[in-house]
């Protein structure tokens, strides 16, 4: 299974509950996939059912639409995080980004970082454009910012001291929080070995620049990363390029 940041969490029971639930069968959603745009086999959509790979956020859309069901059953869990809720409303980044009036960069940074810097007017059309109450939406907004933080010094640190808060705030239990937070502290622990490998070797500056690169857009993902550990769908460790 991809485990691209790009794939939002999907499941597949959920789906194939959907599917069955109005009497489709895989060629008839793949059919109506195709009316919306979206040309994929029916093997493509038994697929997504299994579990052998997940819909982009393109796909994940017209199935919705398809299947007549709310993204956020199709997600399999209530949205969480920034990225959920706009996916739950069916926005992609760059259309929500304009709705906003949010430069489209910006607006992706802020999703994946969980760090908002929209300024007021901003978080009020956001608010709006997610049918979200303000308040509601500033306590989101929050806590991705803390679970961001913990996260980060649980992967620079120690990990198992941040289990019990990271717990609490993603409502994860305390044993999947905890087996996700090994498995980044030693992902991130693996990129330390290897740029001091380069080091130690010696190696071109361009060599290092490339590994800190890596290390850098790895620590941008994390908390997007996390949540998909946490959800069972985040694969094994993710060794450094």
């Amino acid at each position: 299974m991809s485990d691209s940041p790009s794939y939002p969490p999907f499941s597949g029971l959920q789906a194939a509950r959907a599917r069955t639930h109005i009497g489709l069968t895989h060629h008839q959603v793949a059919f109506h996939l195709a009316q919306l745009g979206v040309h994929r086999p029916p093997e493509t959509v038994l697929a997504w059912e299994s579990g052998g790979v997940r819909p982009s956020e393109e796909e994940l859309f017209a199935l919705a639409d398809a299947l007549w069901c709310p993204v956020a059953v199709l997600m399999g869990r209530d949205p969480a995080t920034l990225r959920e809720h706009r996916l739950a409303r069916q926005f992609t980044a760059p259309r929500l980004a304009l709705r906003i009036g949010m430069d489209p960069q910006a607006y992706t940074l802020a999703e994946t970082e969980q760090r908002w810097t929209g300024d007021d007017r901003q978080t009020l059309l956001l608010a709006d454009a997610l049918a979200l109450a303000p308040e509601r939406l500033r306590t989101i907004l929050d806590r991705a910012g803390e679970v961001s933080a913990l996260l980060r010094q649980a992967v620079e640190g120690r990990w198992k001291p941040h289990v019990p808060a990271l717990a609490r705030l993603c409502g994860a239990g305390t044993d999947r929080t905890a087996d996700a937070l090994r498995v980044l502290h030693q992902e991130y622990a693996r990129f330390n070995e290897q740029y001091l490998g380069h080091l130690v070797a010696r190696s071109s500056d361009a060599r290092l620049r490339e590994v800190a690169q890596a290390r850098a857009g790895w620590l941008r993902a994390l908390p997007d990363r996390f949540h998909r550990l946490t959800a069972g769908d985040g694969g094994g460790i993710s060794p450094p390029p």
